[in-house]
């Protein structure tokens, strides 16, 4: 039996040029926007564990960014292992809210407070072998909002992280300084370090500034960054947890 059926051509005259179907079936345009879903499934979990004595202010900023983006199931529990807590630090999520049931969240985001010598994540609890550093979680967790760079950017993101972290949070007060002018240097040109967005490594610098004390000591241009960091919601958490 033929696929397609073509009418003959009879008699002489021009030839009719008959119209042969694009494809063999019919299939929805796959460009088109889906529906929202109110059920997602199975719940991916984010489970951080970190030391209440050195909080990961920079993964606290990531956690407001997220809920702006998703809907997010958070949670604060203190680990055996950690005699007291700070009140601030088990409400860094906020107030808890009338919790809705698991299957109409996207990720699932759970802060154990907990004596680990540096902040530790999965991300798939069966099979994800664990994240360990700040700024390690904190690309991943800046990844899940889906931004993709060019190799030269995604370099210059990496090494402002790596420099915020091992230089300005755990440096000596020489090495302070000589990250300070080099971002006084970089914000002269643009407003965040590396371009014109917000991206992971202001959030760790930002963060790492605060830990340190060093923000009265920041030029110029660290100064105003740090005001256009402070004027955005997720840093306001923070805020409130230095005061």
């Amino acid at each position: 039996m033929p696929m397609y059926k073509v009418k003959p051509l009879h008699g002489g005259g021009a030839l009719r040029a008959e119209q042969l179907p694009s494809c063999m079936y019919r299939l929805p345009c796959l460009h088109r926007a889906a529906p929202p879903a109110q059920d997602y499934g199975a719940l991916k979990d984010i489970v951080i564990n970190a030391n209440p004595s050195l909080p990961p202010l920079s993964l606290l900023v990531l956690h407001s960014l997220l809920c702006e983006h998703y809907k997010i199931l958070s949670a604060v529990h203190t680990h055996s292992s950690v005699k007291s807590v700070p009140e601030s630090l088990l409400k860094c999520f906020g107030e808890p809210t009338k919790k809705q049931p698991r299957h109409e969240y996207q990720l699932g985001f759970t802060l154990i407070w907990k004596d680990v010598p540096k902040p530790q994540m999965k991300f798939s609890i069966q099979t994800m072998c664990p994240i360990e550093g700040e700024g390690n979680i904190a690309r991943f967790l800046f990844s899940l909002f889906g931004q993709k760079y060019n190799a030269v950017t995604s370099t210059l993101i990496d090494s402002w992280v790596d420099t915020a972290i091992f230089q300005l949070k755990e440096g000596s007060s020489k090495e302070r300084g000589a990250v300070l002018r080099s971002m006084n240097a970089a914000l002269g040109k643009t407003p965040w370090l590396v371009g014109n967005e917000l991206t992971v490594a202001d959030i760790v610098a930002w963060c790492a500034l605060q830990q340190t004390g060093s923000t009265n000591a920041a030029p110029a241009n660290v100064q105003k960054w740090m005001k256009s960091c402070e004027n955005l919601a997720p840093f306001s958490s923070v805020i409130k947890l230095l005061k």
